[in-house]
């Protein structure tokens, strides 16, 4: 049922763990990714998901560490 929802999605869904490591990850997945890796410590509060895929992070919070 999910697969017929967005039809495009499929070029970006994977099925054995060979085919994991050639397929790509769709761009919004990669973008949520790179914000995480920005973000280094934090939390997403609350995170959109539609059709599978990360849409929207509605609010978000840095914590700041001063112990090493």
């Amino acid at each position: 049922m999910a697969e017929t929802a967005n039809p495009g999605l499929n070029q970006y869904k994977q099925g054995t763990q060979h085919d994991r490591a050639a397929s790509p990850v769709h761009p919004s997945w990669r973008r949520l990714m790179r914000y995480c890796e920005e973000l280094g410590h934090g939390e997403i509060e609350k995170l959109k998901i539609q059709d599978g895929l990360p849409m929207l992070a509605e609010v978000t919070t840095r914590k700041i560490k001063f112990s090493p």
